[in-house]
């Protein structure tokens, strides 16, 4: 099942309004099978599953193989991971003025980074061979906001913990195991 697959039930989204809230797109027999992550399920199908610009990027990967588990991931890490093509410049637009992309979010958010020194709510990564089987190193799916006020904020030498935790999607063959012994952690 690829995104596209998902336009109808998008439609029946957008025509249900308030009314086909998440709780009911999370129970819907074409992604129920999934067994995602609600937040996985939540930010990246229920949010985006009709973006044009994820179908352009993100299209022609098969979400049946996609295994996600939630990791902890060094600051420096986000400091040059890309994101998708359609919007490869984003990420450090935001990161040019870190305060403003947080003042036009809710309060708790700028308190969260203030006190924390990360966000609040984990972004979506990617392992970058579900898009290509030759690449390497994570991708920003969706969080990409979240991603450039991290880095702004490194640049700004303002508070930033060392590691941020994040949800991460991995081809499911990777996260097979061999009897008695895992498979090796991507590079």
């Amino acid at each position: 099942m690829k995104l596209k697959d998902l336009s109808l039930l998008m439609a029946r989204r957008r025509a249900g309004g308030l009314s086909y809230g998440y709780d009911s797109f999370r129970v819907d027999p074409t992604v129920a099978p999934l067994q995602w992550p609600d937040d996985v399920l939540e930010q990246f199908l229920f949010d985006h599953g009709d973006n044009d610009l994820f179908l352009r990027d993100y299209g022609g990967i098969d979400l049946r193989e996609i295994t996600w588990t939630e990791e902890t991931i060094p600051a420096a890490d986000f400091t040059t991971m890309p994101t998708g093509a359609s919007e490869a410049d984003c990420i450090e637009t935001y990161a040019e003025n870190p305060v403003h992309w947080v003042t036009v979010r809710p309060a708790e958010i700028g308190r969260h980074w203030e006190d924390h020194g990360t966000w609040l709510r984990q972004p979506l990564l990617i392992d970058r061979r579900l898009l290509d089987s030759s690449e390497h190193g994570l991708q920003v799916l969706e969080g990409r906001t979240r991603v450039g006020v991290l880095r702004g904020r490194l640049r700004d030498g303002l508070h930033v913990v060392s590691h941020h935790r994040a949800w991460i999607g991995r081809p499911s063959a990777l996260s097979r195991t061999v009897p008695g012994r895992p498979l090796p952690e991507p590079d």
